[in-house]
């Protein structure tokens, strides 16, 4: 491999990472919804920089040391995401970056094993437990039941198969409404007996 090229790789891993698993910069890591195979395939032309948009389509994975992308094994997987403007910019500043990238060329071309050694050292180095890289997902969708997002807006997000999928992953997430239904039906209550 050329010198050029182990910079661009290192660049391109370094992004990744970046882009997906960032603990010190804001929401970036909180913004993104994709599992590994997922974010592996994207390509510019998944990416509606007008609309704020990813078209999740494909995946990636990589065998006899050749890489494959195929399609998505469900039809619920195949979704577009809406994502914040401010990763749109961000995105678009990459790609504007990466010279010449062709619009179905891979955004991110190294294999998974290198996000998942990406992650092992950023945990090393700052001291936390270490994950897999599919455990940021589930803390995404943590941060998003903590934000109040409905459980049928993660469903659509994550491009689960089925609502029940969701809930049962991720239920135990949601706290216990019954007094705020019964404070609720108080008021309602209240309210009427003073109208009377």
């Amino acid at each position: 491999m050329s010198k050029k090229n182990r910079e661009t790789e290192k660049h391109h891993e370094g992004l990744v990472f970046w882009w997906c698993f960032s603990f010190a910069e804001k929401e970036y890591f909180f913004s993104f919804y994709l599992t590994k195979a997922e974010m592996l395939a994207l390509t510019k032309e998944d990416v509606d920089f007008q609309n704020n948009q990813i078209s999740i389509t494909k995946t990636y994975y990589r065998t006899e040391r050749r890489d494959i992308i195929t399609t998505q094994k469900m039809e619920q997987s195949v979704r577009v995401i809406d994502i914040p403007q401010f990763l749109t910019k961000e995105i678009e500043t990459y790609v504007n970056r990466c010279y010449g990238l062709p619009d179905n060329e891979r955004l991110f071309p190294i294999v998974a094993e290198a996000v998942q050694h990406k992650l092992k050292r950023a945990c090393v180095k700052s001291g936390v437990k270490q994950i897999r890289v599919h455990d940021l997902r589930h803390s995404h969708v943590a941060y998003l039941i903590n934000q109040g997002v409905q459980p049928l807006i993660i469903k659509e997000r994550l491009g689960h198969r089925d609502i029940k999928i969701t809930l049962n992953t991720y239920g135990h997430l949601y706290p216990n409404q019954q007094k705020k239904v019964a404070d609720m039906l108080n008021a309602v209550r209240n309210e009427n007996a003073s109208v009377d």
